[in-house]
C-alpha cells in the first residue's frame, strides 16, 4: 500500500477507513491463526495477499485496535503494558472468494479482536488535543472528482502515503476531506484529526509535501531536502485547507479487558 523503504514501518498506519458497517458476507474470518512475531522481524506489513487471504505482520494490539475502529492510537486508553510492547503476525482467510473491501477487512478484524483476545471495551467522548481540518482564508483549491456522487465500488479511495527519501506524496483519488483526516491521524500524527471543513463532495487531488522528524513519529527523521514545503504549508498552499491545533471531543476507547490470544 505504500512505496518505499520504510512502508514496513508505517503500513497500516496509513490505511484510510471509510466506516465500520461490514459488507453482507464479511463478518467473520472462516479461520485465522496467530503467531508472536519473531524477535528478529523488524517490519510490519498489512494487506490481502490474495483475494481471500488476510495478512498482519509485526503489530501490537492497541495499533490494530486503533485501525479495526477507525481511531488514533491516542483514541485507545487502558490495557496492560503488553499490549503496547508484544506483536503479532495474523493470517487469515475471508469467506467465499470476492475480495473485502476495507470495511469488510475491518468487521472481521473487530471479530477476531473480540473472540482471541478477549476484547472488551467502552466508548467516551474524551476532550483531547487535536488537529481540526478547516477551509483557509481564500477558500478550497480542490477538484471535485467526476465521480463524486459514489465511493469506488471496490472500497476506499486509494489514499495513502507514497514516500521517497526527500519528499511524501498522497496521490488522492475519489477522496473526502474526511478520509484525509482519517491518514493523517494514522500515520503522520500522535494526535487525533477532525474535519470541520464542512465540504461533502469527492476530489480528486494530489498533495507533496517535505518530511521532517516531528511526523511518522520519527520514521523519517532527516529526510527532506528543503525543496518542498512541510505539511502544514502544503495543506494550504495546495488544497486550499488549513490544520489548527486545537482541543476537541473525540470518539475513543477505554480498554476493559484484554487477553494474550486463544492457541490457533
Amino acid at each position: 500500500m505504500i512505496a518505499s523503504r520504510w512502508s514496513e514501518r508505517i503500513a497500516l498506519l496509513s490505511i484510510a477507513a471509510v466506516g465500520l458497517a461490514a459488507p453482507s458476507g464479511f463478518d467473520s474470518f472462516e479461520v485465522a491463526t496467530i503467531k508472536p512475531t519473531p524477535a528478529d522481524w523488524a517490519g510490519r506489513y498489512f494487506r490481502m495477499q490474495t483475494a481471500n487471504q488476510f495478512s498482519a505482520r509485526g503489530y501490537t494490539l492497541r495499533v490494530l485496535i486503533a485501525a479495526a475502529y477507525n481511531l488514533s492510537q491516542k483514541a485507545v486508553s487502558g490495557g496492560p503494558a503488553w499490549i503496547d510492547s508484544d506483536r503479532y503476525d495474523i493470517l487469515a482467510k475471508t469467506p467465499g472468494e470476492v475480495r473485502p473491501n476495507l470495511d469488510g477487512q475491518m468487521a472481521m478484524l473487530r471479530k477476531l479482536l473480540a473472540d482471541r483476545f478477549n476484547l472488551g471495551f467502552h466508548r467516551e467522548n474524551k476532550e483531547m488535543s487535536v488537529y481540526a481540518l478547516t477551509i483557509a482564508k481564500n477558500g478550497p483549491k480542490l477538484k471535485e472528482s467526476e465521480k463524486s456522487a459514489t465511493a469506488n465500488p471496490e472500497g476506499p479511495p486509494p489514499l495513502v502515503f507514497v514516500l521517497a527519501p526527500d519528499v511524501v506524496r498522497v496521490p488522492a483519488r475519489e477522496a473526502t476531506t474526511t478520509e484525509l483526516t482519517y491518514i493523517l491521524q494514522r500515520a503522520a500524527f500522535d494526535r487525533p484529526v477532525l474535519d470541520q471543513t464542512g465540504l461533502t463532495a469527492r476530489y480528486d487531488f494530489d498533495l507533496e509535501f517535505a518530511p521532517d522528524e516531528s511526523l511518522f513519529g520519527g520514521a523519517l527523521r532527516g529526510a527532506g531536502d528543503g525543496t518542498k514545503p512541510g505539511l502544514f504549508a502544503a495543506i494550504q498552499e495546495q488544497l486550499g485547507l488549513k490544520l489548527v491545533a486545537t482541543k476537541g471531543l473525540v470518539d475513543s476507547i477505554v480498554i476493559e479487558k484484554i487477553d494474550r490470544p486463544t492457541e490457533n
